[in-house]
């Protein structure tokens, strides 16, 4: 194989040495547990999302394409090409405010990295525990590039950090179960350079399927593609993060290539991922949890209620005041979940209660504020939830995102918002069968196994 009369750094030489080794290290057991909470999180992201808009259209899209059938469309019966199932199954990841996210790069790993890594397993026909650690590979590798690039430097350009980093993410994961040797994966790279983009004009997007597109489906389409093309014999770039027109150098005024390789293999980025345990954009998180901790202390309903200001850090304010979809509208929540005394999926997903007078009522009394001190701090998953109740109560309580590193979801809380996304689609039986199977995946020989789990139950004898 020619190098190309590029250079050789050695970036791009650790981080193809790593891909390449990726399914046969030996992870520590914390990183294993932790990458089984985050691909169960995905799976229940993918089936919920595939009755919302975007994962409907996604799935109509794909059923017109054909292709090999490599791999399943999950929550359907549709085998197609591994490129069309990531597709897929990266927009129903992300159709929806389910999914994870890495919080230093903003980078929604799963919902890219879990499609394509899913997809390659079933064409490649890999073994259950290879597929755990393609993923563990995937977040290493997409979550760097972005940290690598500077977040805030693609920020100020409009760039959107999930599309970029995540589709290195699904490269990574896929070039690692591709079995092309450690210097074909340079080009997998070289691939994953041409297809990086994203642009954060997806914020104007009012029914999420754009957005769906660049976290999700896009990322892990590109990824299985270049992949899936080296593979096939395609050559590509001997290096192209430096020399002349290097990927870095397009990307970033000021990279910091040493963050790429620092501590990889051993400081492991799916283990400072945070996931979600309500169905809502992120900065609606810990004012929920704010409320519902003054809800459960002192029994507050809507009928008690005199206002509320939900205090906010100022990253992600903007996204999340009165938007016009019902999952990222932080008043539109708090109103709902007063109302009803907890919140579900289909609350957070229903416009038709976006429309309910009583609830357009309460939300005249839920105010949004910026709040200077909390935007000052480093956590930015926290709110502060002030309720006046019309007795004159001040009642205050600080929230945490749950689900976040610094307070994260137990297995039984992710076991238990599994549920609630997939059963309504595949039933309880194929449900509980999927979740143990992701707790004990070492033992899938084959990830094909997993079709019939994430297939469409009979109608005959549906739900199950």
């Amino acid at each position: 194989m020619q190098k190309n009369g590029n250079s050789t750094g050695d970036v791009i030489s650790e981080v193809s040495a790593y891909i390449a080794g990726g399914t046969e290290a030996e992870l520590p057991a914390e990183v294993t547990k932790k990458a089984k909470c985050h691909i169960l999180d995905t799976l229940a992201a993918i089936v919920s999302g595939s009755h919302l808009i975007p994962g409907q259209l996604a799935m109509k899209y794909i059923k017109n394409q054909g292709g090999k059938k490599e791999a399943q469309v999950a929550a359907s019966n549709v085998v197609t090409s591994a490129i069309n199932a990531a597709l897929a199954n990266g927009m129903m990841a992300h159709a929806d405010e389910t999914d994870d996210s890495h919080t230093k790069t903003l980078v929604h790993a799963g919902s890219a990295i879990v499609p394509a890594a899913l997809a390659m397993s079933e064409r490649e026909g890999a073994d259950g525990g290879s597929f755990l650690k393609s993923v563990v590979v995937g977040y290493d590798v997409g979550c760097r590039v972005i940290l690598a690039l500077g977040r805030d430097h693609l920020l100020k350009g409009a760039g959107a950090t999930p599309g970029i980093g995540g589709c290195f993410g699904a490269a990574s994961a896929a070039a690692a179960l591709s079995g092309v040797k450690e210097d074909a994966i340079r080009y997998v790279l070289s691939y994953a350079v041409q297809q990086a983009s994203g642009v954060n004009c997806w914020m104007r997007d009012m029914e999420h399927v754009l957005k769906a597109f660049v976290f999700g489906g896009m990322p892990a389409r590109n990824g299985v593609t270049a992949a899936t093309m080296v593979q096939s014999g395609f050559s590509g770039i001997w290096d192209s993060f430096s020399g002349e027109h290097n990927f870095f150098d397009a990307f970033s005024t000021e990279p910091n290539l040493q963050l790429l390789t620092e501590g990889l293999g051993h400081d492991f980025e799916i283990m400072f991922t945070d996931l979600k345990k309500f169905s809502v954009g992120y900065p609606i998180q810990a004012a929920l949890d704010g409320l519902l901790k003054l809800m459960a202390r002192y029994r507050l309903r809507a009928k008690d209620v005199k206002s509320v200001i939900a205090r906010l850090p100022q990253p992600g304010v903007h996204t999340i005041n009165n938007r016009s979809m019902p999952d990222i509208n932080l008043q539109h929540i708090l109103a709902v979940t007063l109302m009803d005394g907890t919140l579900t999926f289909e609350t957070a997903h229903s416009f038709e209660r976006m429309s309910d007078p009583s609830v357009l009522e309460l939300r005249k009394q839920i105010q949004l504020v910026e709040e200077p001190e909390l935007t000052a701090e480093k956590r930015t998953r926290q709110a502060v939830i002030e309720v006046i109740t019309k007795e004159g109560a001040q009642l205050r309580e600080h929230g945490i995102s749950r689900g976040t590193v610094e307070n994260p979801m137990t297995t039984e809380e992710i076991e238990e918002k599994s549920r609630e996304l997939m059963t309504p689609v595949l039933g309880k039986k194929r449900s509980e069968k999927l979740i143990k199977t992701i707790w004990s995946l070492e033992r899938v020989k084959n990830m094909r196994e997993l079709r019939p789990l994430l297939s469409l139950p009979s109608r005959k004898g549906a739900p199950q």
